[in-house]
């Protein structure tokens, strides 16, 4: 026992000690502990313009996908098939693999306009090309990294370094939470965790309460939600009053450690998601029309359909932030064979996320949830080991819908093959402070001091792309 600790215990008797932080606390509920005050840090603030977005899903396609053969239809790639990269296209001065000499590679998509608005989309994406009238494309993202922990960790973080707040923390730091039952800010994965694991969903140099929960796959997305059989509601909150009043007195002068804090807070929001949180990740209440209307009863998009129908579940009970991986650990990285590669995961992701723009908008909540669909770059318009496509970073397609964004438009385009950002070029850190705008938070005006400067979630850049909503 430490010297503070013994002060404590011999301040008092152990009677007089268990008296008050047993039962004095075990009358006050967990929730009362969390009430909203102008010192908590997780209490709703007001924004800094009216919000147009209440909640975003970020649905990540870690890998690169490739907008040659999804969204950015190139006809002269197409004439140009096996010949060397064209004098007027700038070469890359680095790629992944050394490829910027192989030979042009057409796309063998089929492409075909939907909707009023006329866009292209592929038969790779066929279901979300019926809802193209309520997408904002955008054809000339660009980002700085070249390899995925880097470049996945940018369009996280808006840094390739590890170690700056997740845009989904900045969004809670600056908004604090919406409910009182379950994570502001929930990551959900398939088959593995992301290149870079936590460090995409963590709080940085912010408190370290602002940072992302990851709720697990399968059947129990949140485990431990019963408290163990013979213990009692009254016995479960006098353990945990005594567990907060002896961190508490641990972390007197420890004000800086927001780790602790944390962690005090997680206990608390555990009791809460008891009931809360069992039901809002009970997917069995859903109809079946609902469930495969996600896809759920085919093998190839049940995993990412779950992920999709319980990332409206979580946004319908307030959770404000919700980032869905397809493909993670780099699903989406066709260095060869992208027919295989691009099939599968195009075939898992499509139908679920048509089915999740199709199920907003019949609930209402599109006008308010922020859907944003992209991955840490793009993929080459030539070829690698003859059948696949390099790391692109130069120029992507991303695009939005909902949450204020005015539909059946298209921002920017690239080049004539597809390789560099040409017209109206959008950086990721244009991504995220447009995120950010639509959800009501100004990038310049969220700041955060640290180490003497006021950090700001796009570092030293970022422009909010106002085409898509004005």
């Amino acid at each position: 026992m430490n010297s503070r600790l013994r002060h404590h215990w011999n301040v008092a008797s152990r009677r007089e000690f268990f008296t008050r932080a047993g039962s004095g606390l075990a009358g006050l509920a967990l929730a009362d502990l969390l009430a909203a005050s102008p010192a908590d840090p997780l209490a709703a603030k007001a924004p800094h313009h009216p919000a147009r977005a209440k909640s975003v899903i970020f649905l990540f396609m870690e890998g690169g996908p490739s907008q040659v053969d999804t969204f950015d239809p190139k006809p002269l790639l197409t004439k140009l098939h096996g010949q060397p990269l064209p004098p007027s296209i700038r070469k890359p001065s680095q790629t992944s693999r050394g490829t910027a000499d192989n030979t042009l590679m057409a796309s063998p998509r089929t492409w075909k306009q939907y909707g009023q608005s006329g866009a292209w989309v592929s038969d790779w994406y066929k279901h979300v090309g019926e809802h193209v009238d309520d997408l904002a494309i955008i054809r000339s993202c660009w980002a700085d990294g070249i390899n995925h922990v880097g470049s996945v960790c940018q369009m996280n973080t808006g840094s390739v370094l590890a170690g700056r707040p997740s845009l989904g923390a900045w969004s809670t730091y600056g908004l604090g939470t919406a409910n009182k039952n379950l994570p502001s800010f929930v990551v959900l994965t398939d088959d593995q965790d992301p290149l870079g694991g936590s460090n995409n969903w963590n709080s940085g140099f912010l408190p370290a309460l602002y940072q992302g929960t990851q709720f697990r796959r399968g059947d129990t997305p949140i485990l431990d939600l019963k408290p163990p059989t013979g213990i009692s509601d009254q016995q479960q909150r006098n353990e945990l009053g005594l567990l907060r009043k002896l961190n508490e007195m641990w972390s007197e002068n420890k004000q800086d450690d927001t780790e602790l804090d944390a962690r005090i807070r997680s206990y608390e929001l555990a009791y809460q998601m008891q009931s809360a949180g069992a039901e809002a990740v009970d997917l069995t209440k859903e109809s079946e029309a609902t469930r495969k209307l996600y896809g759920m009863d085919e093998a190839a998009t049940s995993v990412f359909g779950t992920n999709c129908l319980l990332a409206r579940r979580l946004v319908e009970r307030g959770v404000r932030f919700v980032e869905l991986y397809c493909g993670s650990g780099s699903g989406w990285d066709a260095h060869n064979n992208i027919e295989a590669n691009h099939s599968k995961w195009c075939r898992a992701s499509d139908k679920p996320i048509a089915g999740l723009l199709a199920d907003l908008k019949s609930r209402g909540m599109l006008q308010d949830t922020l859907l944003v669909w992209g991955g840490e770059f793009g993929r080459t318009p030539f070829n690698e080991s003859s059948d696949g496509r390099d790391h692109n970073p130069w120029g992507f397609t991303m695009w939005m819908a909902g949450g204020g964004v005015k539909g059946g438009r298209s921002v920017g385009s690239t080049d004539e093959i597809g390789l560099r950002a040409a017209d109206r070029p959008v950086h990721v850190h244009d991504i995220h402070a447009t995120m950010l705008w639509l959800m009501g938070l100004d990038h310049l005006r969220l700041t955060f001091q640290h180490h003497g400067r006021a950090e700001r979630p796009t570092v030293s850049a970022g422009e909010v792309v106002k085409e898509i909503f004005t």
